[in-house]
């Protein structure tokens, strides 16, 4: 492992994903993997309900991690990785919970809403041709929604302070030569200073705009339903 991202999801960590495999750093495990292959929901549903945390099992084949579930074991992952980098990707603090209520939160926050019949069948159906998926839920409040925000998703002025802290957090704690507290709009220039590699001839990337994020949805229901992964 040689990049370890530090930074709540909806800070841009699927443009860092990738600039990353863009410089080498590739493949690069992100949230978006952990959907892509269901069998990873289960292990990271082990690390957070206290099972098992085999890092080196859950990153094999990865040179970097970045988002959430593994940006919520930063300190951990940071000893046990102990030459790797420290990306700390930031944003201004409402326009992220803005961005997360509207995304990764919204399943949580909805919880309660009783939901139309077509979604009910979605879910069945899906539960029962792919159960490692099923566990996505439960997995995302074991690992995110409780482990860090206290199942208190839906409270803006808590997870704000609780992105706030969370930056001062990681601004003591890793030494200031491994860390690099990065915005993705500053593009490639410290991101590469920070890495030791060449700048590219090609733009930095931005990916996974809310609009692209729930455009997502029903095609990876359908493939879940139909293929089964």
């Amino acid at each position: 492992m040689d990049v370890i991202g530090a930074g709540f999801g909806r800070t841009g960590t699927r443009s860092l994903k990738a600039a990353l495999e863009v410089l080498g750093f590739d493949p690069c495990h992100h949230m978006a993997d952990v959907i892509a292959e269901p069998r990873r929901v289960r292990q990271w549903l082990d690390v957070g309900e206290g099972r098992s945390s085999d890092w080196n099992t859950i990153f094999q084949g990865f040179r970097s991690a970045v988002d959430f579930p593994a940006s919520s074991y930063w300190r951990e992952l940071a000893a046990h990785y102990p030459e790797a980098k420290v990306v700390l990707t930031v944003r201004d603090p409402d326009r992220w919970y803005d961005s997360a209520r509207d995304t990764i939160f919204r399943r949580a926050i909805e919880a309660s809403v009783p939901r139309p019949w077509w979604r009910r069948l979605v879910t069945w159906l899906i539960t029962r041709r792919v159960p490692d998926f099923a566990l996505l839920p439960r997995m995302v409040n074991a690992t995110v929604n409780d482990r860090l925000f206290d199942g208190r998703v839906g409270d803006r002025d808590h997870c704000v302070e609780v992105f706030r802290r969370h930056v001062e957090e990681v601004r003591a704690a890793i030494p200031a030569e491994r860390l690099l507290v990065f915005e993705c709009r500053e593009g490639w220039e410290p991101l590469c200073a920070f890495l030791g590699v060449p700048v590219p001839d090609e733009p930095f990337p931005r990916v996974n705009e809310r609009a692209e994020f729930h455009r997502k949805r029903p095609g990876r229901a359908l493939r879940l339903i139909v293929l089964g992964r």
